[in-house]
C-alpha cells in the first residue's frame, strides 16, 4: 500500500514539476528573444551586412550621442555612455531587429528640463574643477548627469511597471496620426534648440509653456549677436549632408557601401578647426575636452527622484511610443512580430541598467532605423557591432573631437530629424482619407508645439477617444442582412475535380483605430486555420459561426469552421455593408488585411463597400489596379468568381 502511494506521489510530482520546467524555458525565450535568433544567426548570409550596417551605425551614434547630450544639458562625454550600454540591452531583451536604441533627441529634451531647474547654469559658480572626481569632471556636471540619471532611472522603472501590468495591450490607443503628430512637433522642438549653435549665438535655456515662441523671440530680438562664420559652416554643412545622403539614397543599388558622409564632415570640419585655431580666431564654439575610459558604476542620486516625477513620466512614455512605433514599423516590412509588452521591458531595462553608468535616457531613433534599413541590416547584431567601435571611441578616438565645432553638430542633428519633419506631408492623406484624423493631427501638432511632447500625446490620445465615443453612438448598428461567417463550397470539373471554397464574412461595425487589430486577428486566424488544415471536403457544406467582427469584443474568433484542402484556391469576400464610418487605422488595417490575404492565396472581393471607403484605400495604398477588388453586392462578387473560375455546376445551393 506504502509503495503504491509512493509510486502515485512520484507520477504526481513529475507531473507537476515537468511542464514547470518547460514553462520556465518557454518563459526565458520569450522574455529573452536573443535566446530565440542568436543560435540561428547565419553567418555567411548575416554577418558581413550586419558588419557594414554596424558601421555606419557607429559613426551616428557617436554623433547623435554627442549632440543629445549637449541637448541634456549634460557633458558630450556622457552621450556615449547613453550610445553603448542601452543598445546592449536592447539587443537582448527587444524584439525589433532594425531597431537601434541609443540617445534620443525628445527624451533628451524632456530631461533638460529636470536638469536646467535643478541644476541651473548660475550654480556653476559655486563649483571648482576637481582632478580627482570622476573622470577629472567638475562636481557641477556629476551634478547635472545625477539628475538626467535620476530622470533615466525613474522612467525605465515607470517602463517596467506598465510591463508587469501588461498595459501593452493598450496600445492601440495610441493611433498613427497622433504620434505621427507628436513626434513632428518634438523634432520641431529640437531644431529650435539647436537654432542657438547654427547661428553662434549665446542665449539662455528657455523651457515651459510656449518657450518655442520665446526662442524665436529671442533670437529676432538679437539677431545682431548672430556669428557669420558659425551661420555659414552651417549652411554649408547642411547643403552637404542633404546632397551626399539623397545620392546615396538614389544610388543604394548600384554602390555596395553608402558613404559615411557624417563621419567624413566631422573629420573634416574638427581638422579645419584644428588648423585655423577656429576657437580663437572667429569665436566659434566647439566640443572641448572628451575625457577616455568608463567610470565605475554609481546609483543615480534617489533624493531627487521625487522631483523629476513628471520628467520621467515623459521619457517613459514618449520614448516607448517613439520606439514602438519603429519597431512596429520594421516588424510589419521584414513579415516578423513584435510583442507590445515586452518592449516595455526591453525599454524599461534600456533606461534602468544604463542609469548606473551615468547615461541619459534612452530611446530609439528614426534616423538609425533607417540607416539600418538602407545599410541591408539583418540582426540586432549590427547594434551589438556598433557597441564596440562605440567603445573604441570612448577609449582611444574621443579626444581627438575636442576641435569640433558645435555648429556642425547641430548641423548634423538637425538632417538626421528629416525623417521626423517630413511628416508634415501626411497631412494631405489624413485630409484626403479622414478629415477627422486631419484635425486631430493638427491639434495635437499644435499642442506639442506649444507646451511638450508628453501633454501633446496625452491630448492627442484623450481628443482621439472622445471623437470615438461621440462617433459610436451614432453608428449604424444593424444591416439589412443579419450575415455572419458562412462558406460556399463548390466542386468544378476541370481535368480533374478541384474543390473551390469562397467565404463571405460580413463587418457590423465601424473599423477604426479601436477595433482594427482585433478585425485584423480574427480574419487571420480563419485564413491560417483554414491553410493549417488537411482535410478533403467532397460535399458541399454551408457553416455559420456565432462569432462577428465586433468592435469592442475581446474574445477571439470561434474556430469550429470547416476545413478546407490545403491545395485548393481560396475566396474571400468582405461584406462591408455595416462599415458605417472608418479612420485612418481602420483602412490601413482594411488594406493590410488584403495583401496579406493575397500572400497567402486568397483572393479577396469587397462588396456594399461605400464609395468614400474605396476612395480611402486608393491613398492608403490601392490593393489591385489590374482588376475590381469592389461590388456592388455579394452576388456580383460571387458572380466574378465563378465567371473568372469558369464554374459550371454548383454542387449545392446557399442562401446569401
Amino acid at each position: 500500500m506504502t509503495g503504491a502511494k509512493r509510486k502515485k506521489k512520484g507520477v504526481l510530482w513529475s507531473k507537476i514539476h515537468t511542464p514547470h520546467c518547460e514553462d520556465f524555458k518557454q518563459w526565458c525565450r520569450r522574455r529573452l528573444p536573443i535566446l530565440e535568433w542568436a543560435p540561428r544567426y547565419n553567418l555567411k548570409e548575416n554577418l558581413l551586412p550586419d558588419t557594414v550596417s554596424g558601421i555606419m551605425l557607429a559613426v551616428q551614434q557617436v554623433t547623435q550621442g554627442l549632440a543629445f547630450a549637449i541637448l541634456s544639458s549634460v557633458h558630450p562625454v556622457f552621450g556615449l555612455y547613453g550610445s553603448l550600454f542601452p543598445a546592449i540591452i536592447y539587443a537582448i531583451f527587444g524584439m525589433g531587429r532594425h531597431v537601434a536604441t541609443g540617445t534620443f533627441a525628445l527624451t533628451s529634451l524632456i530631461s533638460a528640463n529636470a536638469v536646467e531647474r535643478l541644476v541651473p547654469l548660475s550654480s556653476q559658480n559655486f563649483t571648482t574643477q576637481s582632478n580627482t572626481s570622476t573622470l577629472g569632471l567638475s562636481d557641477f556636471e556629476l551634478r547635472r548627469i545625477g539628475v538626467a540619471a535620476a530622470v533615466s532611472f525613474l522612467g525605465g522603472v515607470i517602463q517596467v511597471a506598465m510591463f508587469v501590468l501588461q498595459l501593452g495591450s493598450a496600445t492601440f490607443l495610441l493611433t498613427e496620426p497622433v504620434i505621427s503628430a507628436m513626434t513632428t512637433g518634438a523634432a520641431t522642438h529640437v531644431v529650435t534648440s539647436q537654432v542657438k549653435y547654427l547661428l553662434g549665438m549665446k542665449m539662455p535655456y528657455i523651457s515651459g509653456p510656449l518657450g518655442f515662441f520665446y526662442t524665436y523671440a529671442y533670437v529676432f530680438g538679437n539677431i545682431k549677436s548672430v556669428r557669420l562664420e558659425a551661420l555659414l559652416l552651417s549652411l554649408l554643412s547642411i547643403v552637404v549632408l542633404i546632397l551626399v545622403k539623397e545620392l546615396n539614397q538614389q544610388f543604394k543599388r548600384k554602390i555596395k557601401v553608402v558613404l559615411p558622409v557624417d563621419l567624413v564632415l566631422i573629420i573634416a570640419a574638427s581638422f579645419a578647426c584644428y588648423c585655423t585655431n577656429m576657437e580663437i580666431t572667429y569665436g566659434l564654439e566647439v566640443v572641448g575636452h572628451i575625457p577616455k575610459g568608463i567610470p565605475s558604476p554609481r546609483a543615480p542620486p534617489m533624493n531627487v527622484l521625487s522631483a523629476v516625477i513628471t520628467e520621467a513620466f515623459g521619457v517613459a512614455l514618449v520614448g516607448y511610443v517613439a520606439s514602438l512605433a519603429l519597431a512596429q514599423g520594421s516588424a510589419k516590412k521584414y513579415k516578423y512580430s513584435v510583442d507590445d509588452n515586452q518592449e516595455f521591458l526591453a525599454h524599461g531595462l534600456s533606461n534602468v541598467i544604463p542609469s548606473f553608468f551615468f547615461c541619459i535616457p534612452s530611446a530609439a531613433a528614426m534616423g538609425r532605423t533607417a540607416g539600418l534599413y538602407s545599410t541591408g541590416a539583418k540582426t540586432q547584431v549590427a547594434c551589438l557591432i556598433s557597441c564596440i567601435l562605440v567603445l573604441i571611441v570612448i577609449y582611444a578616438v574621443g579626444p581627438l573631437l575636442y576641435w569640433l565645432p558645435m555648429c556642425v553638430l547641430a548641423s548634423i542633428i538637425v538632417v538626421g530629424l528629416k525623417g521626423m519633419l517630413i511628416q508634415f506631408r501626411d497631412l494631405k492623406k489624413y485630409w484626403k482619407v479622414d478629415k477627422i484624423d486631419w484635425g486631430i493631427w493638427v491639434s495635437t501638432y499644435v499642442f506639442t508645439i506649444c507646451f511638450a511632447a508628453n501633454v501633446g500625446l496625452l491630448f492627442g490620445v484623450v481628443c482621439t477617444i472622445a471623437i470615438v465615443i461621440g462617433r459610436f453612438p451614432r453608428a449604424k448598428t444593424l444591416s439589412i442582412k443579419n450575415m455572419k461567417e458562412m462558406e460556399l463550397r463548390v466542386k468544378i470539373e476541370t481535368d480533374g475535380e478541384t474543390l473551390q471554397q469562397v467565404k463571405i464574412i460580413s463587418i457590423n461595425n465601424p473599423l477604426v483605430f479601436l477595433n482594427a487589430k482585433k478585425f485584423h486577428t480574427d480574419l487571420m486566424n480563419i485564413i491560417q486555420k483554414d491553410n493549417a488544415s488537411n482535410q478533403l471536403l467532397d460535399d458541399v457544406s454551408k457553416c455559420e459561426q456565432n462569432t462577428l467582427l465586433n468592435s469592442l469584443s475581446n474574445g477571439n474568433c470561434n474556430e469550429e469552421a470547416s476545413q478546407p484542402c490545403p491545395n485548393e484556391k481560396c475566396f474571400l469576400i468582405l461584406d462591408c455593408s455595416g462599415v458605417t464610418f472608418f479612420d485612418y487605422s481602420g483602412v490601413s488595417m482594411l488594406v493590410e488585411v488584403y495583401n496579406n490575404c493575397r500572400s497567402r492565396s486568397v483572393d479577396v472581393s469587397l462588396a456594399h463597400c461605400a464609395a468614400s471607403l474605396i476612395k480611402a484605400m486608393k491613398y492608403c495604398g490601392n490593393p489591385d489596379s489590374e482588376k475590381p477588388v469592389s461590388f456592388d453586392s455579394v452576388s456580383a462578387a460571387l458572380s466574378n468568381i465563378y465567371s473568372n473560375k469558369n464554374l459550371s455546376k454548383l454542387s449545392d445551393h446557399s442562401e446569401v
